[in-house]
């Protein structure tokens, strides 16, 4: 997700489609980045927290190539909301 955020960041910045779904992308990295830190925690973080957190951030990242490709601005579920606060 950071590499197609910087890519469209680049490529298309005056394009509104390209960069709500940048937008979403950059979410998904950070979220990307939570479930790494919550992986770290022993335990609770290796066998039960950790995982799930990769599956919800891997479903998201799903749902997110599938909005985009559709051609309608969707938002993806839970990272929308946040992604709309960030103004780049």
């Amino acid at each position: 997700p950071l590499v197609g955020f910087i890519i469209a960041l680049l490529a298309k910045k005056k394009d509104k489609y390209v960069m709500h779904y940048a937008n979403q992308g950059l979410v998904l990295f950070i979220a990307w980045v939570i479930a790494a830190v919550v992986w770290m925690i022993p335990i609770i973080g290796w066998f039960i927290l950790g995982p799930i957190c990769y599956i919800i951030v891997f479903v998201l990242w799903i749902i997110g190539i599938f909005y985009s490709l559709s051609g309608k601005m969707k938002d993806i579920p839970i990272i929308g909301r946040y992604s709309s606060k960030i103004h780049i």
